[in-house]
C-alpha cells in the first residue's frame, strides 16, 4: 500500500497585530508612544485605550473615513473587534497628531498595507478625505525620536520646515494617506526633504534711533542686553519707558543653534509658530497686567507653559509693573533665581525652562501730592505690591525723566539699533572668550567666578573692573569711571558686577 502523503493544512490567523510609533509632547519635550492595533473576529467594536483624551478618541471616525476615501475597507465596514492601544498607558495622550499612526497600525494589522521596514515616527492629523493636516508640537516629537536613534519621520507638508530643523534624520512629507501607502509599497517613493538653512530676518521692532533723548536709559538698555540683566524703567507717564523696552528686541543677537531648537520646540508645543518657521531671534512677550499667576508661570490639570517659558532665552516685558497681581509677581521668584519653573499638579509634575530677561516699566507713586498722608499711602501701597525678594532680583533700576517738548524738538536722531546690536554681540563674545564658555553672559557668572576676577592684579583690574567693560573699547578711559551700587541687597554677591550708580526708586524701599 503506497504511503499516503500528509495533507498540509494552511492555517489562517484569526487575528492580526501591528504596531507603529507616535509621540506625545510633554512640557518643552516629548515622549515616544507605541501604537498597537489588534484585530479579532467577533461583533464589530472599535476602541482606543491608553488614557486618550477626546481628540484622540474622536480619531476613530476621522481614521475610518480617511481609510475609506483612500480606497481601502474602513474599520467600520468590517465585522471585527478592533482595539488600538497607546502605551505607556499611564501617560495622558492629547491631540489629533495620532491619526496617521492609528491608521497605519490598523491597515498593517488588517493586511492592507506593507509594514514599515524600520522604526519610523508618524505625525499628522487626517482629514476625512485622507489628506494630511498640520499639527502643533512637531519639533519636540522629532527631537525625541532622534534621541532614540529613530531616523525616519513622516510629517504633514505644513510641518516640513519645522521638522527639518533636526539634523541627521530623514523627513518625508506625504500629502495624503494614500501617498504614504504607495511609498511603503515602493510604487511612488517620496523624496527626502532637504533643509533650507537661510535665517529669517529679525522680527520688526522699534528702532532705538526713533527714541529721542534719554541717552542714559539707552546706555543702560545696552548694558542690560549685553549681560542679560533684568532692568526696570521708572518715571512719569510719557517719558518713553515702553518705547525703550520694545526697542530692546532690536539690539539682541540671534539665538545659538541649541537655543533656537529649544525655543522653537516650546513655541511649537504652544502652537505659536508662524508657517512652521524656526525662532531664530529672542522672543519678546508682553502680557497684559491682568494675567493670573497660572498664566505667568504655567499650569492647568496637565501643565502648559506660561509666559516666562514662552519668553525663554528672550524678553518678558511687564508694563505697569506694580499693577500685576501680587501672586503673579511672587511666582517669578523661582524663574529669576533658577531659570526653571516646576509646576506640580495632581496628575503630573513638569519642569519648564524659564531663562528670560525681565524688563519692567512703572510709574512712581504719587508722592508729589499736597496732602502728605495721600503721598505716604500711595508710596506704601506701591511698596506692598512688589516684595523685597522681587526687588532684589531685578538688577538695574533706571529713572526715565520727563524731557520738555522744546528740548525734544532740538534733539537729533541717535544710533540705529543695528549699530548697537554690533556692540552687544562683541561684548558677549568677549565674555565668552574670558570665561571659556559658549553663551556665557555676565548675569550668569557665579560668585566664585566673580571672586577670581577680583583677585587679579591692579593693572588688570583697572583695565576691566567689572562686566560693563566688554561694552567699552580696550583703551577707553571710561573703563574706570563706574562706581559700585550704594545699596546692599539679598543678591549682592551676584549683583556686584551688574548695576553701577543705579539704585531702586525710593517708593520701593521696604
Amino acid at each position: 500500500m503506497p504511503a499516503t502523503q500528509a495533507k498540509v493544512v494552511k492555517t489562517v490567523p484569526k487575528h492580526g497585530y501591528a504596531k507603529t510609533l507616535a509621540a506625545q509632547p510633554v512640557g518643552a519635550s516629548a515622549q515616544l508612544v507605541i501604537v498597537e492595533a489588534d484585530l479579532t473576529r467577533g461583533l464589530h467594536n472599535f476602541s482606543v485605550v491608553g488614557l486618550a483624551d477626546k481628540a484622540v478618541d474622536e480619531a476613530r471616525d476621522r481614521v475610518s473615513a480617511a481609510i475609506r476615501h483612500s480606497g481601502y475597507k474602513s474599520p467600520k465596514q468590517q465585522n471585527k473587534r478592533i482595539v488600538i492601544s497607546l502605551s505607556p498607558a499611564d501617560l495622558k495622550k492629547e491631540g489629533s497628531h495620532y491619526d496617521l499612526a492609528l491608521a497605519l497600525a490598523y491597515l498593517v494589522a488588517a493586511g492592507e498595507a506593507e509594514p514599515l521596514a524600520e522604526s519610523a515616527l508618524l505625525i499628522g492629523e487626517l482629514a476625512l478625505d485622507g489628506t494630511l493636516r498640520a499639527v502643533k508640537g512637531v519639533l519636540p516629537q522629532v527631537l525625541a525620536a532622534k534621541r532614540k536613534k529613530i531616523k525616519t519621520i513622516y510629517v504633514p507638508p505644513g510641518n516640513a520646515k519645522e521638522a527639518l530643523l533636526a539634523d541627521d534624520v530623514a523627513i518625508y512629507a506625504p500629502n495624503s494617506l494614500s501617498e504614504l501607502l504607495q511609498h511603503l509599497k515602493g510604487e511612488r517613493p517620496l523624496p527626502r526633504l532637504v533643509r533650507d538653512r537661510r535665517m529669517t530676518a529679525p522680527p520688526p521692532a522699534l528702532d532705538l534711533c526713533d527714541v529721542k533723548g534719554q541717552e542714559s536709559a539707552k546706555r543702560a538698555l545696552e548694558i542690560a542686553a549685553a549681560g542679560r540683566h533684568n532692568i526696570v524703567f521708572y518715571g512719569p507717564p510719557g517719558t518713553g519707558k515702553t518705547m525703550l523696552a520694545r526697542a530692546l528686541a532690536g539690539i539682541l543677537p540671534p539665538l545659538t543653534d541649541d537655543d533656537m531648537l529649544e525655543v522653537t520646540a516650546i513655541h511649537s508645543t504652544a502652537g505659536l509658530l508662524a508657517d512652521g518657521e524656526a525662532v531664530y531671534w529672542p522672543p519678546f512677550r508682553a502680557p497684559h497686567h491682568s494675567l493670573s499667576h497660572v498664566a505667568m508661570v504655567g499650569g492647568g490639570a496637565f501643565p502648559r507653559a506660561g509666559e516666562v517659558t514662552l519668553a525663554h532665552k528672550g524678553v518678558l516685558f511687564l508694563d505697569e509693573f506694580p499693577e500685576f497681581e501680587s501672586r503673579a509677581l511672587e511666582a517669578l521668584r523661582q524663574p529669576l533665581e533658577d531659570h526653571i519653573v516646576t509646576v506640580s499638579r495632581a496628575r503630573a509634575t513638569i519642569t519648564f525652562p524659564a531663562d528670560c530677561m525681565i524688563v519692567a516699566a512703572m510709574n512712581p507713586a504719587d508722592t508729589l501730592s499736597n496732602d502728605a498722608r495721600v503721598a505716604m499711602r500711595a508710596a506704601q501701597k506701591q511698596a506692598r505690591r512688589i516684595s523685597r525678594p522681587i526687588v532684589d532680583r531685578l538688577d538695574l533700576w533706571i529713572e526715565v525723566p520727563l524731557v520738555p517738548h522744546d528740548t525734544l524738538a532740538k534733539l537729533s536722531t541717535g544710533e540705529p539699533s543695528t549699530r548697537v546690536r554690533e556692540r552687544v554681540v562683541a561684548a558677549r563674545a568677549r565674555v565668552e572668550k574670558r570665561t571659556g564658555k559658549r553663551g556665557a553672559t555676565n548675569a550668569a557668572l557665579t560668585s566664585r567666578q566673580l571672586d577670581e576676577r577680583r583677585q587679579r592684579g591692579p593693572h588688570e583690574r583697572r583695565r576691566a573692573p567689572q562686566p560693563l567693560a566688554p561694552l567699552i573699547p580696550p583703551h577707553d578711559a571710561r573703563r574706570t569711571n563706574y562706581r559700585r551700587p550704594r545699596r546692599r541687597r539679598r543678591g549682592y554677591p551676584r549683583l556686584r558686577p551688574r548695576s553701577f550708580a543705579i539704585s531702586p526708586p525710593r517708593p520701593l524701599r521696604v
